[in-house]
Protein backbone atom coordinates (compact mmCIF):
# COMPACT_ATOMS: atom_id res chain seq x y z
CA UNK A 1 0.00 0.00 0.00
CA UNK A 2 1.17 3.42 -0.82
CA UNK A 3 2.58 5.94 2.14
CA UNK A 4 -0.29 7.86 1.29
CA UNK A 5 -2.63 5.52 2.07
CA UNK A 6 -0.69 5.19 5.12
CA UNK A 7 -0.90 8.39 6.19
CA UNK A 8 -4.60 8.13 5.38
CA UNK A 9 -5.41 5.88 7.92
CA UNK A 10 -8.02 3.07 8.16
CA UNK A 11 -10.71 2.85 5.95
CA UNK A 12 -9.10 5.04 2.57
CA UNK A 13 -9.98 3.18 -0.68
CA UNK A 14 -8.77 3.73 -3.79
CA UNK A 15 -9.72 2.19 -7.21
CA UNK A 16 -7.17 2.28 -9.74
CA UNK A 17 -7.70 3.03 -13.03
CA UNK A 18 -5.78 1.66 -16.50
CA UNK A 19 -3.71 5.30 -16.03
CA UNK A 20 -3.37 4.55 -12.24
CA UNK A 21 -5.63 7.60 -11.02
CA UNK A 22 -7.84 7.22 -8.65
CA UNK A 23 -11.89 7.71 -9.64
CA UNK A 24 -11.70 10.03 -6.70
CA UNK A 25 -8.46 11.97 -7.58
CA UNK A 26 -10.24 12.33 -10.87
CA UNK A 27 -12.89 13.88 -9.22
CA UNK A 28 -10.98 16.33 -7.78
CA UNK A 29 -9.00 17.34 -10.21
CA UNK A 30 -11.79 18.22 -12.43
CA UNK A 31 -13.30 20.05 -10.23
CA UNK A 32 -9.96 22.17 -9.07
CA UNK A 33 -8.07 21.69 -12.43
CA UNK A 34 -4.85 20.47 -10.87
CA UNK A 35 -3.15 17.82 -12.82
CA UNK A 36 -3.90 14.15 -11.96
CA UNK A 37 -1.02 11.21 -13.92
CA UNK A 38 0.87 10.79 -10.37
CA UNK A 39 -0.24 13.23 -8.63
CA UNK A 40 -0.74 12.98 -4.56
CA UNK A 41 -4.55 13.21 -3.36
CA UNK A 42 -5.01 17.34 -3.23
CA UNK A 43 -6.40 17.15 0.32
CA UNK A 44 -3.52 15.47 1.75
CA UNK A 45 -1.12 18.11 3.11
CA UNK A 46 2.26 18.80 5.12
CA UNK A 47 1.83 22.62 6.45
CA UNK A 48 3.81 24.61 9.07
CA UNK A 49 1.98 24.76 12.18
CA UNK A 50 1.70 28.51 12.02
CA UNK A 51 -0.99 27.98 9.66
CA UNK A 52 -2.88 25.59 11.81
CA UNK A 53 -5.10 26.42 15.11
CA UNK A 54 -7.46 24.30 16.77
CA UNK A 55 -11.15 24.57 17.08
CA UNK A 56 -12.02 25.87 20.46
CA UNK A 57 -15.02 24.01 20.40
CA UNK A 58 -13.14 20.88 20.93
CA UNK A 59 -14.29 18.67 24.17
CA UNK A 60 -11.19 17.27 24.76
CA UNK A 61 -9.52 18.28 28.48
CA UNK A 62 -7.02 15.91 29.06
CA UNK A 63 -4.42 15.44 26.36
CA UNK A 64 -1.16 14.75 28.83
CA UNK A 65 1.62 15.38 30.76
CA UNK A 66 4.11 17.27 28.57
CA UNK A 67 6.50 14.63 28.82
CA UNK A 68 3.44 11.84 27.38
CA UNK A 69 3.50 14.74 24.38
CA UNK A 70 6.87 15.09 23.98
CA UNK A 71 7.10 11.52 23.38
CA UNK A 72 4.70 10.98 20.99
CA UNK A 73 6.10 13.74 19.16
CA UNK A 74 9.02 12.02 18.18
CA UNK A 75 7.13 9.16 17.23
CA UNK A 76 5.58 11.34 14.74
CA UNK A 77 8.48 12.92 14.20
CA UNK A 78 9.75 8.66 13.06
CA UNK A 79 6.10 8.13 11.35
CA UNK A 80 3.32 10.05 11.29
CA UNK A 81 -0.14 7.11 10.68
CA UNK A 82 -2.90 9.50 11.13
CA UNK A 83 -3.22 12.85 9.66
CA UNK A 84 -5.32 15.77 11.13
CA UNK A 85 -8.18 17.26 9.71
CA UNK A 86 -8.53 20.55 9.08
CA UNK A 87 -11.10 23.21 7.02
CA UNK A 88 -10.29 26.46 5.76
CA UNK A 89 -9.75 29.52 7.19
CA UNK A 90 -12.91 30.47 5.04
CA UNK A 91 -15.31 28.07 5.85
CA UNK A 92 -15.03 28.02 9.43
CA UNK A 93 -15.85 31.50 9.72
CA UNK A 94 -18.49 30.89 6.88
CA UNK A 95 -19.85 28.93 10.14
CA UNK A 96 -18.54 30.76 13.37
CA UNK A 97 -18.16 34.84 11.90
CA UNK A 98 -17.43 35.77 15.49
CA UNK A 99 -14.29 33.35 15.69
CA UNK A 100 -12.07 35.24 13.66
CA UNK A 101 -10.07 36.42 17.00
CA UNK A 102 -9.76 32.82 18.17
CA UNK A 103 -8.76 31.86 14.49
CA UNK A 104 -5.85 34.81 14.41
CA UNK A 105 -3.81 34.76 11.47
CA UNK A 106 -4.13 30.67 11.05
CA UNK A 107 -5.29 29.69 7.17
CA UNK A 108 -6.92 26.24 8.67
CA UNK A 109 -8.61 24.84 11.26
CA UNK A 110 -8.14 21.72 13.00
CA UNK A 111 -11.08 19.54 13.35
CA UNK A 112 -9.55 16.10 14.41
CA UNK A 113 -5.86 15.56 15.62
CA UNK A 114 -4.94 18.92 18.61
CA UNK A 115 -2.84 16.22 20.63
CA UNK A 116 -1.57 15.44 17.19
CA UNK A 117 -0.84 19.22 17.15
CA UNK A 118 0.34 19.64 20.48
CA UNK A 119 2.83 16.82 20.30
CA UNK A 120 4.26 18.23 17.41
CA UNK A 121 4.65 21.37 19.50
CA UNK A 122 6.04 19.58 22.46
CA UNK A 123 8.77 17.95 20.16
CA UNK A 124 9.45 21.14 17.98
CA UNK A 125 7.96 19.85 14.69
CA UNK A 126 7.68 22.31 12.00
CA UNK A 127 5.34 20.74 10.06
CA UNK A 128 1.94 17.89 10.50
CA UNK A 129 0.18 16.56 8.13
CA UNK A 130 -3.05 17.36 7.55
CA UNK A 131 -6.13 16.87 5.55
CA UNK A 132 -8.51 19.68 4.09
CA UNK A 133 -11.69 18.85 3.93
CA UNK A 134 -14.48 21.64 4.00
CA UNK A 135 -16.91 18.99 4.05
CA UNK A 136 -17.04 18.37 7.43
CA UNK A 137 -17.67 22.35 7.47
CA UNK A 138 -21.20 21.72 5.86
CA UNK A 139 -23.15 23.03 9.17
CA UNK A 140 -21.95 23.75 12.38
CA UNK A 141 -23.61 20.15 13.33
CA UNK A 142 -21.70 18.18 11.26
CA UNK A 143 -18.32 19.73 12.06
CA UNK A 144 -19.23 19.35 16.48
CA UNK A 145 -20.65 15.80 15.34
CA UNK A 146 -16.98 15.27 13.00
CA UNK A 147 -15.26 16.32 16.58
CA UNK A 148 -17.04 14.04 18.93
CA UNK A 149 -17.43 11.11 16.73
CA UNK A 150 -13.32 10.66 15.75
CA UNK A 151 -12.90 11.39 19.49
CA UNK A 152 -15.48 8.76 20.34
CA UNK A 153 -14.20 6.04 17.87
CA UNK A 154 -10.59 6.60 19.49
CA UNK A 155 -12.04 6.45 23.18
CA UNK A 156 -9.94 9.60 23.87
CA UNK A 157 -12.93 11.34 25.53
CA UNK A 158 -13.85 10.66 28.97
CA UNK A 159 -16.93 10.52 30.33
CA UNK A 160 -17.09 14.27 31.39
CA UNK A 161 -15.87 15.23 27.93
CA UNK A 162 -18.47 13.27 25.90
CA UNK A 163 -20.61 15.73 28.11
CA UNK A 164 -19.61 18.63 27.23
CA UNK A 165 -19.40 17.48 23.56
CA UNK A 166 -23.10 17.42 23.89
CA UNK A 167 -23.60 20.39 25.71
CA UNK A 168 -21.43 22.45 23.17
CA UNK A 169 -23.69 21.30 20.61
CA UNK A 170 -26.38 22.56 22.80
CA UNK A 171 -25.09 25.59 22.94
CA UNK A 172 -23.97 26.09 19.07
CA UNK A 173 -27.38 24.33 17.84
CA UNK A 174 -29.70 26.68 19.59
CA UNK A 175 -31.29 23.80 22.36
CA UNK A 176 -31.55 20.08 22.78
CA UNK A 177 -34.18 20.02 20.34
CA UNK A 178 -31.92 20.65 17.21
CA UNK A 179 -28.97 18.01 18.80
CA UNK A 180 -32.14 15.26 18.78
CA UNK A 181 -33.10 16.02 15.98
CA UNK A 182 -29.98 15.90 14.28
CA UNK A 183 -28.77 12.66 16.15
CA UNK A 184 -32.93 10.98 15.68
CA UNK A 185 -33.06 11.27 19.23
CA UNK A 186 -35.54 12.30 21.81
CA UNK A 187 -34.26 15.25 24.09
CA UNK A 188 -34.27 13.26 27.09
CA UNK A 189 -31.59 11.47 25.50
CA UNK A 190 -29.85 14.78 24.96
CA UNK A 191 -30.76 15.45 28.32
CA UNK A 192 -29.24 12.04 29.27
CA UNK A 193 -26.24 12.62 28.12
CA UNK A 194 -25.40 15.71 29.88
CA UNK A 195 -26.33 14.84 33.46
CA UNK A 196 -22.59 14.51 34.68
CA UNK A 197 -22.47 18.25 34.63
CA UNK A 198 -24.73 18.75 37.28
CA UNK A 199 -22.07 17.46 39.57
CA UNK A 200 -19.39 19.88 41.21
CA UNK A 201 -16.29 20.70 39.59
CA UNK A 202 -14.48 18.77 41.75
CA UNK A 203 -16.30 15.40 41.37
CA UNK A 204 -16.14 16.01 37.77
CA UNK A 205 -12.33 15.90 38.19
CA UNK A 206 -12.72 12.88 40.32
CA UNK A 207 -15.16 11.17 37.29
CA UNK A 208 -12.40 12.06 34.75
CA UNK A 209 -9.56 10.27 36.65
CA UNK A 210 -11.83 7.24 37.31
CA UNK A 211 -12.09 7.54 40.64
CA UNK A 212 -15.21 8.46 41.05
CA UNK A 213 -16.78 5.38 39.04
CA UNK A 214 -20.09 6.73 36.89
CA UNK A 215 -22.20 4.32 38.30
CA UNK A 216 -22.16 6.18 41.97
CA UNK A 217 -22.69 9.83 39.74
CA UNK A 218 -26.57 8.96 39.68
CA UNK A 219 -27.83 9.77 43.52
CA UNK A 220 -25.01 12.04 43.36
CA UNK A 221 -26.41 14.75 40.81
CA UNK A 222 -29.67 14.63 42.51
CA UNK A 223 -28.71 16.24 45.57
CA UNK A 224 -27.58 20.13 45.88
CA UNK A 225 -23.70 21.02 44.99
CA UNK A 226 -23.33 21.75 48.75
CA UNK A 227 -23.92 18.47 49.83
CA UNK A 228 -22.53 16.24 46.95
CA UNK A 229 -19.53 16.25 48.21
CA UNK A 230 -20.30 14.89 52.03
CA UNK A 231 -22.45 12.41 49.98
CA UNK A 232 -19.45 10.81 47.91
CA UNK A 233 -17.07 10.41 50.92
CA UNK A 234 -19.51 9.01 53.32
CA UNK A 235 -20.27 6.34 50.27
CA UNK A 236 -16.78 6.47 49.94
CA UNK A 237 -16.13 5.40 53.51
CA UNK A 238 -19.24 2.75 53.16
CA UNK A 239 -17.16 1.11 49.64
CA UNK A 240 -14.19 0.97 52.20
CA UNK A 241 -16.36 -1.22 54.75
CA UNK A 242 -18.23 -3.36 52.20
CA UNK A 243 -14.45 -4.03 50.69
CA UNK A 244 -13.29 -5.32 54.29
CA UNK A 245 -15.56 -7.84 54.51
CA UNK A 246 -14.71 -11.82 54.14
CA UNK A 247 -15.86 -12.79 51.69
CA UNK A 248 -17.80 -16.61 51.91
CA UNK A 249 -15.74 -19.50 50.70
CA UNK A 250 -17.13 -21.55 48.03
CA UNK A 251 -18.03 -24.79 49.02
CA UNK A 252 -19.20 -27.80 46.23
CA UNK A 253 -23.11 -27.05 44.82
CA UNK A 254 -24.11 -30.12 46.16
CA UNK A 255 -22.93 -28.75 49.50
CA UNK A 256 -24.12 -25.72 49.91
CA UNK A 257 -26.92 -26.68 48.17
CA UNK A 258 -28.04 -29.34 50.83
CA UNK A 259 -27.34 -26.34 53.62
CA UNK A 260 -29.90 -24.00 52.08
CA UNK A 261 -32.52 -27.01 51.78
CA UNK A 262 -31.74 -27.20 55.88
CA UNK A 263 -31.81 -23.71 56.69
CA UNK A 264 -34.80 -23.16 54.90
CA UNK A 265 -36.54 -26.20 56.30
CA UNK A 266 -35.63 -25.02 60.35
CA UNK A 267 -36.65 -21.18 58.98
CA UNK A 268 -39.61 -22.74 58.26
CA UNK A 269 -40.38 -25.09 61.17
CA UNK A 270 -41.48 -27.55 58.66
CA UNK A 271 -39.27 -30.05 60.01
CA UNK A 272 -37.81 -31.00 63.38
CA UNK A 273 -34.05 -33.28 64.56
CA UNK A 274 -35.16 -35.67 67.08
CA UNK A 275 -33.53 -38.29 68.62
CA UNK A 276 -34.24 -41.86 68.41
CA UNK A 277 -34.94 -42.83 71.51
CA UNK A 278 -37.65 -40.38 71.71
CA UNK A 279 -39.32 -41.07 68.64
CA UNK A 280 -39.75 -44.54 69.00
CA UNK A 281 -42.47 -45.25 66.39
CA UNK A 282 -39.51 -43.68 63.42
CA UNK A 283 -36.63 -46.15 64.77
CA UNK A 284 -33.86 -47.06 62.20
CA UNK A 285 -31.15 -49.10 62.14
CA UNK A 286 -28.54 -46.49 62.11
CA UNK A 287 -27.59 -46.47 65.99
CA UNK A 288 -28.56 -44.69 69.62
CA UNK A 289 -27.00 -41.68 68.86
CA UNK A 290 -28.63 -41.13 65.18
CA UNK A 291 -31.42 -38.12 64.35
CA UNK A 292 -34.18 -38.49 62.25
CA UNK A 293 -36.16 -35.74 60.49
CA UNK A 294 -40.41 -35.65 61.40
CA UNK A 295 -42.39 -33.24 61.09
CA UNK A 296 -44.00 -31.66 64.19
CA UNK A 297 -47.43 -32.48 63.27
CA UNK A 298 -46.50 -35.84 64.17
CA UNK A 299 -45.90 -35.71 67.77
CA UNK A 300 -48.41 -37.62 70.06
CA UNK A 301 -50.39 -35.84 72.56
CA UNK A 302 -48.12 -37.89 75.39
CA UNK A 303 -44.75 -36.58 74.02
CA UNK A 304 -45.02 -32.39 73.19
CA UNK A 305 -42.99 -30.90 69.81
CA UNK A 306 -40.93 -28.89 72.87
CA UNK A 307 -39.30 -31.56 74.61
CA UNK A 308 -37.94 -33.35 70.81
CA UNK A 309 -36.08 -30.40 70.48
CA UNK A 310 -31.74 -30.80 70.29
CA UNK A 311 -29.41 -29.30 70.81
CA UNK A 312 -28.37 -28.75 67.14
CA UNK A 313 -31.41 -27.47 66.72
CA UNK A 314 -32.50 -23.42 65.54
CA UNK A 315 -32.52 -21.33 68.30
CA UNK A 316 -35.40 -19.12 70.00
CA UNK A 317 -34.85 -15.74 69.52
CA UNK A 318 -35.77 -14.83 72.89
CA UNK A 319 -33.19 -16.76 74.67
CA UNK A 320 -31.06 -14.69 76.85
CA UNK A 321 -26.97 -14.19 75.19
CA UNK A 322 -25.40 -16.47 78.11
CA UNK A 323 -27.80 -19.38 76.81
CA UNK A 324 -26.02 -18.99 73.67
CA UNK A 325 -22.42 -19.31 74.50
CA UNK A 326 -22.37 -23.03 74.03
CA UNK A 327 -24.07 -22.83 70.86
CA UNK A 328 -21.95 -20.66 68.81
CA UNK A 329 -18.70 -21.95 66.87
CA UNK A 330 -16.91 -19.39 68.66
CA UNK A 331 -13.51 -21.55 67.69
CA UNK A 332 -14.79 -21.97 63.82
CA UNK A 333 -14.36 -18.23 62.53
CA UNK A 334 -15.57 -19.94 59.35
CA UNK A 335 -18.55 -21.64 60.55
CA UNK A 336 -19.55 -18.61 61.91
CA UNK A 337 -19.34 -16.71 59.34
CA UNK A 338 -21.91 -19.03 57.57
CA UNK A 339 -23.92 -18.92 60.74
CA UNK A 340 -23.66 -14.75 60.32
CA UNK A 341 -24.48 -14.36 56.64
CA UNK A 342 -27.21 -16.95 56.47
CA UNK A 343 -29.06 -14.79 59.25
CA UNK A 344 -28.12 -11.04 59.32
CA UNK A 345 -29.26 -8.73 56.63
CA UNK A 346 -26.41 -7.09 54.53
CA UNK A 347 -26.82 -3.69 56.17
CA UNK A 348 -26.32 -5.42 59.73
CA UNK A 349 -23.24 -7.02 58.57
CA UNK A 350 -21.95 -4.24 57.01
CA UNK A 351 -22.63 -2.25 60.86
CA UNK A 352 -20.46 -5.27 62.27
CA UNK A 353 -18.08 -5.06 60.41
CA UNK A 354 -17.22 -1.33 61.29
CA UNK A 355 -17.53 -2.34 65.08
CA UNK A 356 -15.70 -5.04 64.75
CA UNK A 357 -12.50 -3.18 62.92
CA UNK A 358 -13.07 -0.45 65.64
CA UNK A 359 -12.85 -2.63 68.41
CA UNK A 360 -9.96 -3.92 66.96
CA UNK A 361 -8.13 -0.88 66.78
CA UNK A 362 -8.75 -0.16 69.98
CA UNK A 363 -7.86 -3.17 70.95
CA UNK A 364 -4.39 -2.53 69.68
CA UNK A 365 -4.14 0.87 71.04
CA UNK A 366 -4.78 -0.56 74.39
CA UNK A 367 -2.30 -3.72 73.96
CA UNK A 368 0.77 -1.61 72.71
CA UNK A 369 0.48 1.74 75.45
Amino acid sequence: MSRMADQLGKGASFSRTTGGVSARRKAVAATTGAPTTGAPDSRLRTLPLTQLVPTRFNPRRNFGTEEDLREFGQRLKAKQLQPAVAVTREAYLGLWPDEANAVGEATYVIANGERRYRASQAASLPTLEVVIDDEVARSRADFLNAILSENNDREDLDPIERALGIKTMVDQLGGKAKVAEYYGKSAGWVTQQMYLLNLTPELQDLVSSGTLPVRETRPLVKLPPSEQKAAWEARTLQREVEKSQPKPSRRPRTEAHQESNDEGNREQGSFTAVKKETAASHETEAGPESFTAVKPTLHSQEEPAAASISPTSSLPEQRPIHALENDLPWEDPQALLTMLMSRMTHSNRAELTKLLLEANMQDTSDTTQ
